[in-house]
C-alpha cells in the first residue's frame, strides 16, 4: 500500500467526519424516501438536483490541502458534496459511504481501438470539454477494418485505492468500490459512477463523423445499419464482461442512474442486497443527441432499434440528455419497454412532454442554462421556463435537474437565485 502523509490522512479524516455527519441527518432519510417515491411513480412532490461540478466557481476559493493527486481528487469529491449540502437548496443526498468506481483507464485498456481502427481525440488548447475525433471510419469499406474491443481489468489501482482510503478512514466512513464512470478516469472523484451509459450514436460519431452520419443514411444506408449493430453488440459484450468479472453493483442509490438523476427506486435491489447481480436489476442510460438533426422515422430505423435492444436488457431505462426528446417520444415509448425517467431539455416542448407522460413517466427536467449564463441573467426568462414547466407538469411526476452551467458568470449566489425562483414556481 502507498504511504500516506500525516498531512492527508489528517485532511481527509476530518472532511470523512463532516462527510458522514452529514449523512446522518434526518433530512437525508427524508429526501431519500421522497426520490424512492417519484422514481415509484408516487411523488409527494418535485424534486431538485443541481450538478455543482460544472460550475467553474463552485471551488475555486478552496485550497486544497492534499498533496497526492490521487488523495487530492478525493479531496475534491468530498468537498463537492459538503459545500451542496452547505449552500445550495436542493434535495442532495449524501450517504454513509463513499463510493469509487473500477478505474477506466485500467479496466478497459483497448476503449478506443477496435481492431486496427483506433479513434483519436484531440481536445482544445486550454482546459475544455471540446475535442475533435480523427473519424477513423472514411468510407463504407473502411468499416470491415472493425474488431471487437478486447476487455481487461488491472483490479489493482482501484483495490490499492480502496485499501488506503479504509486505512485513512473507514473507521469513520466506510469505502465501497463498484460500477465506474463512463466519462471520468480520474480515479477517486467520479460523479457518473452508477450510470449504465449506451452511447451507440456518441462513438458512431467519434468513428464516421456527423457529415457522414447524415449522407450514409441515403447514400449508404446498409452502412450506417452495419455500423450500429456492430457496436450494439460490442456494448453489450462489454456488459457481459462487467457481469463476468463483478464489476458491477446495484445503482439505485444516489449514484447517477442517467445524467445527474439519482437511482432511488423500490423496483431494483437495493444497494447492500445480498444476490448475484444481473442487468434486469439496474438503471441503464440510453440517448441519442448525435441524431437529433435525422427525421423522428429515420431515427426510429437508423438507431433506436439497436439502442433499445441494450435498454431492454436492463431493469429500468432513464432516456435522453440534451436532444429534444418529444418529436420523436411515441418511438422511444414503444421501443424502450422499461422506461422510467425521461429528459426533458430546453429543447423539447414542456407542454408536449408534460402531455405525453402523465404519470406514466418522471419528467426529468434540465433547465435551460443558457438564461444564467451571460454576463447579465435573464430572470424574466428563467422565470417564465419554470412556470411553463409547473403548469405543464401539474399532479405529474417531476425532478429539475440544473447542469451544465458551465459559465464563469454562474456564480454561487446565482445559482442559489435560480434554484430559488424554480421552487417558488414549482410550489416547493
Amino acid at each position: 500500500m502507498e504511504k500516506t502523509n500525516e498531512n492527508d490522512k489528517k485532511t481527509l479524516r476530518e472532511l470523512a467526519k463532516r462527510y458522514r455527519e452529514i449523512s446522518e441527518k434526518e433530512e437525508m432519510g427524508i429526501r431519500k424516501q421522497l426520490w424512492r417515491d417519484l422514481h415509484d411513480l408516487n411523488p409527494k412532490r418535485p424534486m431538485i438536483l443541481f450538478e455543482p461540478f460544472s460550475l467553474e466557481v463552485f471551488l475555486s476559493d478552496y485550497k486544497f490541502k492534499c498533496t497526492d493527486p490521487e488523495l487530492k481528487n478525493v479531496e475534491n469529491r468530498m468537498m463537492c458534496m459538503i459545500r451542496q449540502h452547505e449552500q445550495l437548496d436542493d434535495d442532495l443526498v449524501v450517504e454513509p459511504y463513499f463510493r469509487i468506481g473500477w478505474w477506466g483507464r485500467d479496466m478497459i485498456a483497448s476503449s478506443n481501438e477496435y481492431g486496427d481502427v483506433l479513434i483519436e481525440e484531440h481536445g482544445a488548447a486550454k482546459p475544455s470539454m471540446a475535442y475533435i475525433s480523427n473519424f477513423p471510419i472514411k468510407t463504407p469499406d473502411d468499416i470491415k477494418k472493425l474488431k471487437p474491443r478486447n476487455f481487461m481489468i488491472d483490479r489493482g489501482p482501484s483495490l490499492g485505492l480502496k485499501s488506503r482510503l479504509e486505512d485513512i478512514f473507514g473507521d469513520i466512513l466506510p469505502v465501497k468500490l463498484g460500477n465506474f464512470d463512463n466519462f471520468v478516469s480520474t480515479n477517486g472523484d467520479q460523479p457518473f459512477t452508477g450510470n449504465n451509459f449506451i452511447g451507440i450514436t456518441w462513438v458512431l460519431f467519434k468513428l464516421i463523423g456527423a457529415q457522414n452520419m447524415m449522407l450514409w443514411s441515403y447514400d449508404h444506408p446498409d452502412a450506417i445499419h452495419e455500423l450500429c449493430r456492430f457496436l450494439a453488440d460490442d456494448r453489450i459484450r462489454f456488459y457481459k464482461f462487467m457481469l463476468d468479472e463483478h464489476l458491477l453493483d446495484f445503482n439505485s442509490d444516489n449514484q447517477f442512474a442517467g445524467p445527474s438523476s439519482y437511482g432511488y427506486v423500490s423496483e431494483l435491489p437495493q444497494v447492500g442486497t445480498e444476490k448475484k447481480i444481473e442487468l434486469k436489476d439496474l438503471w441503464v442510460w440510453p440517448e441519442s443527441q448525435e441524431s437529433q438533426s435525422f427525421s423522428p422515422s429515420m431515427f426510429n430505423e437508423f438507431f433506436l432499434p439497436y439502442i433499445a435492444k441494450i435498454a431492454n436488457m436492463f431493469g429500468l431505462s432513464y432516456y435522453g440528455c440534451c436532444e429534444n426528446i418529444t418529436d420523436r417520444f411515441e418511438y422511444i415509448e414503444k421501443a424502450i419497454h422499461n422506461l422510467r425517467t425521461v429528459s426533458v431539455s430546453g429543447w423539447s416542448d414542456n407542454a408536449k412532454a408534460g402531455e405525453f407522460f402523465g404519470k406514466k413517466y418522471v419528467f426529468s427536467k434540465k433547465p435551460f442554462p443558457a438564461y444564467v449564463s451571460t454576463e447579465t441573467p435573464n430572470w424574466d426568462l428563467v422565470k417564465k421556463e419554470a412556470e411553463e414547466t409547473g403548469k405543464a407538469t401539474k399532479n405529474g411526476c417531476v425532478e429539475i435537474i440544473f447542469r451544465d452551467a458551465y459559465s464563469k458568470n454562474v456564480t454561487m449566489e446565482r445559482a442559489s437565485e435560480w434554484i430559488g425562483i424554480w421552487r417558488k414556481a414549482m410550489g416547493i
